[in-house]
């Protein structure tokens, strides 16, 4: 008996990059030696202070429910990161604690979005946010901007984009999978068109911000304007920088009527998120940010390798990024001269010929390019450069 899907299934689709990840792996069980550069996922360990805290709370016996939205003392770290880091000040109402910063995205489009709305979505974009967007009955609308760009959208696209039915303008920077970081002359400039529509959302995906090694210091869209801070939902997490992808903690800060809404959502699925866990990202957000700061020296020495290696490639056309650890080469010239189709059809062709994994730019809605991630070690990333080179010089 064929048992039936919701509808809104034939809207949506398996993250590409967890299929990557899947792929390599099946493939390495078969006995295939595979490089993936497909996941981005730290190669560091969590702290080691981090993982203390979290021996100690389970010796302690924090091991019970905990509020939905998260525990006091994790919200009161939250507020501190805010106001250090950012010059942001919330109330606890402001902040629920997610598991994963993937879920305060989830839970927010759920909250905000439904039947006949829109968010706004800059392309390159990450993997899930036109799903999350389709899951809450709604429709993305794509502004597309390339390397040409810089990867970055203008005003007068954001302008043009914008509808009585825009509800949500989602905005990742330093951006998941191109590197490209908005400075605060360039989110002031986008905050100028925003202020101009008042019935949109603005989230602020800052899930990378201390993997930033631009010229001028990060800034996040609350703190550049002000003046739209009320409007704003700027959503983080312990998972990128402090290595702790596994430990599924994320955060959300925002206007309190959203906020709530969000908790809600929370409390009719996961409730709330692992107690230990929780006692380990307070423990990362108050502790010493000296280990944050020298992961990415060397996540930007292992860019700097890249980017240069990539470009070396004839085909490959790689923009330096300000953050991250992802390159996003364009690789139309290398298409071409192969005779392949497409980045997808490239893609296999490298997991194939070279046993390198890496996820096509169509899966980000930028067909023509690819995506590597550099959280590996440089002598891995050394051995993918070399057997790609062999795989497209025939």
């Amino acid at each position: 008996m064929s048992l039936s899907v919701s509808n809104r299934m034939s809207r949506v689709r398996p993250s590409p990059t967890g299929a990557v990840l899947a792929l390599a792996a099946e493939l390495r069980a078969a006995g295939r030696d595979i490089i993936s550069l497909g996941t981005g996922e730290p190669d560091f360990d969590t702290p080691q202070a981090i993982k203390d805290a979290a021996i100690t709370a389970i010796q302690a016996g924090v091991t019970k429910y905990t509020p939905i939205d998260g525990t006091a003392e994790l919200k009161a770290a939250i507020q501190r990161k805010f106001l250090r880091d950012n010059n942001l000040a919330y109330e606890p109402a402001q902040i629920v604690v997610t598991a994963g910063a993937k879920q305060a995205l989830f839970n927010l489009c759920l909250s905000r979005l439904g039947p006949g709305d829109e968010a706004i979505i800059p392309s390159p974009y990450w993997v899930s946010y036109p799903d999350m967007v389709l899951l809450a009955e709604a429709e993305p609308v794509i502004i597309k901007a390339g390397i040409g760009d810089d990867f970055k959208i203008t005003p007068a696209r954001l302008d043009a984009a914008i509808s009585d039915n825009t509800r949500l303008f989602i905005l990742n920077s330093p951006s998941n999978p191109t590197g490209a970081s908005y400075d605060e002359a360039q989110l002031k400039a986008l905050g100028e068109v925003l202020e101009t529509h008042p019935h949109v959302v603005i989230v602020a995906d800052d899930i990378y911000e201390p993997i930033h090694w631009a010229d001028a210091p990060f800034v996040s869209f609350a703190t550049a304007c002000p003046s739209l801070a009320a409007r704003t939902v700027t959503v983080n997490g312990v998972s990128k920088a402090y290595a702790m992808t596994g430990w599924r903690i994320g955060y959300a800060a925002g206007p309190a009527e959203l906020i709530e809404a969000m908790t809600t959502i929370q409390s009719q699925s996961t409730s709330n998120p692992c107690s230990v866990s929780q006692e380990a990202a307070r423990a990362a957000l108050d502790g010493d940010q000296g280990i944050v700061a020298k992961m990415t020296a060397e996540y930007r020495a292992r860019h700097d390798y890249l980017v240069a290696a990539l470009n070396d490639i004839p085909g490959f056309e790689c923009r330096p990024g300000e953050g991250t650890f992802y390159a996003f080469p364009r690789v139309t010239g290398v298409l071409k001269r192969l005779g392949i189709g497409s980045d997808t059809g490239l893609a296999e062709h490298l997991i194939n010929e070279a046993n390198v994994a890496v996820v096509p730019g169509s899966a980000f809605g930028a067909p023509g390019y690819l995506r590597l991630s550099f959280a590996c070690s440089r002598q891995t990333l050394e051995q993918a450069v070399q057997r790609i080179k062999l795989a497209v010089s025939a």
